[in-house]
């Protein structure tokens, strides 16, 4: 397609792959400068999305709620249809996504071959699992005769009012800004979850070098970090802010993080898009799935040569072997090392 006026991206999954999906979103508004593009996400993570230069508008699906259904769905196509698009670019692979840019009538509609609902798309990608999530959307392009050469890392706008919400806190806590590191212990999967001890652990040794600690997450994520807190060696430096910030005032107090130290979860994706160095502990699922940070420092933490990895694309909510090695064994000297070499080089 040489010069598409409309273009619609359509990803309803976590948090995560909305934000992996943005360098899609980026590199559609760089080939297709005059175009208008339009994302469509759920409730709970169309937030993050604000203020993006490159998206026109978010429109919100709210698949389990009150757009659940075919009736939901078929409401929501009418109101695509009023808007003309030329495209669609579907890296979510459910049937529900596929079956809403063909019924909003959408002429082009590009996804991959893994879809469920491919029959209903007019192009298809191979889904090629060598390679990083990002790149992988990416290639939906191909279909519209586009090759993207470069690496192209999501970005995130946090406002001005998001960014003055992160400096009462940290202004309240009496936080340097210098001297901020962030923890992000939660995860949906408990199988993709470092133990809390080990977290408490690294935490303490932050504080010990004078590093101000800041536990982060959902409101879900709170007591959790509340226990961590607890365990590790109390401390006027470590604080619990879980819960108390917005998707994007969380991207902005990441960004004046230092390092980040996180499982494989959604907040490895936000500091990668805030351009804040990563170590990620990866046990029940591997980097090669894709969604490893992306960014140039970034570090992953894992143990090598387990036949039990990966034990599941998402991980669990057990140890299928009830052994739980592939994170025990990281001890919290590995993941502190890692860290404090990321820390020193930005200092340096």
């Amino acid at each position: 397609m040489d010069n598409p006026q409309n273009i619609l991206v359509v990803q309803t999954a976590f948090l995560g792959d909305v934000i992996l999906t943005l360098p899609l979103v980026q590199v559609a508004k760089k080939v297709y400068p005059d175009a208008h593009v339009d994302f469509i996400a759920i409730p709970r993570t169309a937030p993050v999305l604000r203020n993006h230069p490159a998206i026109r508008e978010v429109i919100e699906f709210d698949k389990r709620e009150k757009d659940a259904g075919i009736g939901g769905l078929v409401r929501l196509a009418r109101r695509l249809r009023e808007k003309h698009y030329d495209v669609a670019l579907v890296p979510h692979r459910s049937l529900r996504s596929a079956l809403l840019v063909r019924f909003a009538g959408i002429p082009a509609r590009v996804g991959f071959d893994r879809s469920a609902g491919r029959w209903f798309l007019t192009s298809v990608v191979p889904h090629r699992g060598n390679l990083h999530e990002v790149e992988r959307n990416l290639k939906l392009l191909d279909a519209l005769g586009t090759t993207w050469r470069g690496k192209e890392l999501p970005s995130l706008y946090p406002s001005s009012l998001d960014k003055k919400a992160v400096d009462e806190v940290l202004r309240a806590l009496k936080i340097p800004d210098p001297s901020l590191a962030a923890v992000a212990p939660g995860t949906v999967w408990n199988t993709k979850r470092w133990p809390k001890e080990r977290y408490a652990e690294l935490v303490g040794r932050f504080a010990g070098d004078g590093i101000s600690v800041v536990l982060v997450g959902g409101p879900e994520d709170r007591d959790l970090c509340e226990e961590i807190l607890r365990e590790g060696s109390p401390n006027a430096r470590v604080h619990n802010v879980a819960g108390r910030f917005t998707l994007l005032q969380s991207a902005e107090l990441l960004r004046r993080a230092r390092f980040l130290v996180c499982n494989d979860s959604a907040p490895l994706h936000l500091a990668v898009a805030m351009r804040t160095p990563v170590v990620a502990i990866f046990g029940a699922t591997i980097p090669e799935f894709g969604f490893a940070p992306y960014g140039e420092r970034d570090v992953v933490v894992q143990t090598n040569g387990l036949a039990c990895r990966p034990c599941s694309i998402h991980g669990g909510d057990r140890c299928p072997i009830e052994t739980f090695v592939c994170m025990r064994n990281i001890a919290s000297n590995s993941v502190y090392a890692h860290a404090r070499r990321l820390f020193d080089r930005v200092h340096s």
